[in-house]
């Protein structure tokens, strides 16, 4: 528990140095390509639409493919912000459970979903936002280990291997996403047969 809270605290303590004029350009960035596709925009548009000019751009990113992972990052950045929000709360174990197996894949639908156009390249680019996700997937999995541990220590939860046990809720959340974000599954926290079809799949496994 104690590395985790270190572990959020280091990646708070990174978005805040990260300097106000890259933050902007970030932005301008996604707003462009969430309009018109990453394709479409150009290194100079980003850069007159912007207003800080090619060589402010260039300062902070070589090229095209640098800036669209910056934006990927920043867009993830929100959705595991709010999942620090849920690992902090006092709930009991399997609660905050449920909670972060909802909350994550609302979030990540919300996130694609507002981006427009750039929605498309989540899904055709898949191997480049895939390289982009390895260090929040670590995060995700070091959140999912806390409530597990935090399960075990309370007799919520029965589990002999934490570690690979968050590693397959993982894997088997980020396996629900494609249809979550497309809408070809609807999951709500705020149905009652919802949470019981994911209790029953996922958490029972776990109970003691």
């Amino acid at each position: 528990m104690l590395f985790l809270h270190k572990h959020i605290e280091t990646v708070h303590l990174m978005a805040a140095a990260t300097p106000k004029t890259k933050r902007n350009l970030i932005e301008v960035a996604r707003q462009l390509f969430a309009k018109r596709g990453a394709e479409s925009v150009t290194m100079n548009e980003i850069a007159e639409t912007s207003g800080y000019g090619r060589r402010t751009l260039y300062t902070y990113f070589k090229n095209k493919k640098d800036i669209y992972r910056a934006v990927i990052s920043s867009e993830l950045e929100k959705l595991y912000s709010s999942l620090e929000d849920v690992i902090k709360r006092d709930l009991p174990a399997d609660d905050k459970l449920m909670m972060f197996t909802f909350s994550r894949l609302n979030i990540i639908k919300d996130v694609v979903s507002r981006n427009g156009t750039l929605r498309a390249d989540f899904f055709r680019d898949i191997w480049l936002v895939e390289n982009v996700r390895k260090e929040f997937d670590r995060k995700e999995i070091q959140y999912l280990e806390t409530i597990l541990d935090d399960g075990c220590k309370s007799g919520v939860f029965t589990v002999n291997e934490i570690s690979k046990t968050a590693e397959i809720l993982h894997y088997a959340l980020k396996g629900l996403e494609v249809p979550v974000i497309r809408g070809v599954l609807d999951l709500r926290f705020d149905k009652q047969e919802d949470r019981e079809i994911v209790y029953n799949i996922i958490f029972k496994g776990l109970n003691s």
